[in-house]
């Protein structure tokens, strides 16, 4: 059996807090991870090099918060922190499954795990380990879809994946509209003309100021990962006109 070509060989995988959540409602469920490990256990076996970053919403949201009389920075603080939780939860997943890992976190914190630097997560990406890009941008007032982008651009990512719960971007909320229509293909500025929400508007100016691909998919179709990393047409792109057209 032939094994299949990679067309991205450094990637960005930017994972939901919900996402780890599975059908629990909260948490993380185990199940979950040792799924996502597996599945990037197979792409790193065929030799892609893998940066991840991971919100918090299973565990506390800080626009949330904010918006119920939080102030806005503590909040986004203890957002960050539950980016920390659910990365290290990854790192293990990612290590019982025989995959090398490492945390790296925007907020330095020696004991726990290694503190962000661009550099040396490059070199970690290189010589093969799976690097968890934890606490956001380490600021207030950033999203992690904010601080994935940023992370993908920093690493040299060739494309960021953002996984989600749907199978890509819809005109409309397909679990409302029974009519919603999926999009194959996404300029930037259709995002933006449109308000459509795949990512926050920070992130998605990044992107398009970049040249940064972003494709959106279903996390809970088993595959997806390595589909999306060989090229496969899986869910939606995003890009700028010359990529997407």
């Amino acid at each position: 059996m032939t094994e299949p070509t990679l067309r991205y060989r450094r990637i960005l995988l930017k994972l939901s807090g919900e996402a780890l959540q599975g059908d629990r409602g909260h948490g993380i469920d185990p199940k979950v991870l040792r799924e996502v490990a597996e599945e990037l256990r197979e792409v790193v076996e065929l030799g892609a090099r893998v940066g991840v970053v991971i919100g918090a919403g299973n565990i506390f949201r800080g626009v949330s918060a904010a918006s119920e009389g939080m102030d806005r920075a503590m909040a986004d603080s203890m957002g960050m922190l539950g980016t920390v939780i659910n990365s290290l939860a990854m790192e293990d997943a990612l290590r019982h499954a025989g995959v090398k890992a490492r945390v790296m976190s925007a907020i330095p914190m020696k004991t726990v795990c290694d503190t962000y630097a661009q550099r040396l997560a490059m070199q970690h990406l290189d010589e093969g380990e799976v690097v968890i890009l934890a606490a956001g941008t380490g600021n207030p007032y950033f999203t992690t879809d904010t601080a994935g982008a940023l992370r993908a651009l920093e690493i040299g990512a060739e494309v960021m994946l953002k996984a989600t719960k749907v199978d890509g971007v819809y005109d409309k909320d397909p679990a409302r509209h029974p009519d919603a229509v999926r999009f194959e293909r996404l300029t930037y500025m259709e995002v933006l003309a449109r308000g459509l929400q795949v990512m926050d508007s920070t992130a998605t100016s990044l992107g398009k100021d970049n040249d940064l691909p972003i494709i959106v998919f279903n996390l809970r179709t088993r595959g997806n990962i390595r589909r999306v990393v060989c090229g496969e047409p899986v869910g939606t792109l995003v890009a700028n006109e010359k990529l997407a057209s």
